[in-house]
C-alpha cells in the first residue's frame, strides 16, 4: 500500500493494488483502489460497504472484502452450493465480511467473524483502471440487504 495523504492526526487515505479473484467482478487483480479511514475511526462501516482489514489468519497481509454484517445482525454462514443454509449471529465488537465471488472467496464463511478493530479502512473509488475509474458498484450478490 502507498500512502498519499496525511494530516496531524495520521493517514486519512491509502491506496492498494488488489490481487486475488474474491472480489470479481467488482475489484479484480490489478486493480488499484482508494481507501478512507474515517469512517473506521468513527464507527461508520455500513452493510455494503468495501474495506480493507487485516487478514485474522495473518495480519501481515490485508484481505479486501464485503461488510454482510454488523454486530447484532443474523447471517447466512452457508456456502452458496450448500444443500441446507445455517444462520448465525455476529457477536458485538466484529463484523462479517465475504468476497463478492462467493464461489472463490476465503472469508468470514471459513474465519468467522472478523474484529472490528482489524478494519484498516472502507474503500471509496476504484482508480485503475482507467475506463473503470470512480465508485464501486453494488454487490452482484445482493448479500448487503441480507
Amino acid at each position: 500500500n502507498k500512502y498519499i495523504k496525511q494530516n496531524s492526526s495520521g493517514i486519512i487515505f491509502f491506496i492498494s493494488q488488489c490481487s486475488g479473484p474474491s472480489m470479481e467482478p467488482t475489484i479484480k487483480t490489478y486493480d488499484v483502489i482508494i481507501s478512507e479511514k474515517l469512517s473506521r475511526q468513527f464507527f461508520r462501516i455500513e452493510k455494503g460497504d468495501i474495506i480493507i482489514a487485516k487478514n485474522p489468519n495473518d495480519p501481515k497481509m490485508s484481505i479486501c472484502k464485503r461488510v454482510i454484517g454488523l454486530e447484532g445482525d443474523k447471517v447466512c454462514t452457508s456456502g452458496p452450493l450448500d444443500a441446507f443454509k445455517s444462520h448465525k449471529y455476529v457477536p458485538k465488537g466484529h463484523v462479517w465480511l465475504e468476497g463478492d465471488n462467493l464461489l472463490n472467496s476465503t472469508d468470514s464463511r471459513n474465519y468467522g467473524p472478523v474484529p472490528y478493530a482489524l478494519i484498516r479502512g472502507r474503500v471509496c473509488l476504484k482508480i485503475w483502471p482507467p475506463r473503470d475509474f470512480g465508485y464501486l458498484q453494488e454487490s452482484p450478490n445482493h448479500t448487503s440487504s441480507r
